[in-house]
């Protein structure tokens, strides 16, 4: 296991326990809620989508690339932001053929 898959694991492992704690909390459209909020939190979720096209436009070229079917992935963005974004990656290192080493 190299240090990108740890970061990877760990990053989604707490993201995601805070998220679904989130979400068991205060619900889904509650969430949506406070980024409209004011000002300041629609800022932030403007800049949130704004990552989020950014890293699907990304997440597109790379599944053609790999020859993986990228919708599934891009609807879970769009309904799990960042979350599926960090699966995305964790499944794409998992994916990634062991080099071999020479002696």
């Amino acid at each position: 296991m190299n240090l990108r898959l740890i970061l990877l694991l760990g990053t989604l492992a707490l993201f995601g326990a805070y998220s679904v704690w989130l979400l068991m909390d205060v619900g889904y459209i509650a969430i949506w809620k406070a980024g409209f909020a004011n000002p300041s939190s629609l800022q932030i979720l403007m800049d949130l989508v704004i990552a989020c096209l950014i890293i699907s436009s990304w997440m597109i070229g790379d599944a053609k690339a790999r020859g993986v079917s990228v919708w599934p992935w891009i609807i879970a963005v769009l309904t799990t932001g960042t979350l599926a974004i960090l699966v995305y990656l964790v499944v794409r290192e998992l994916a990634k053929k062991p080099k071999l080493q020479t002696v």
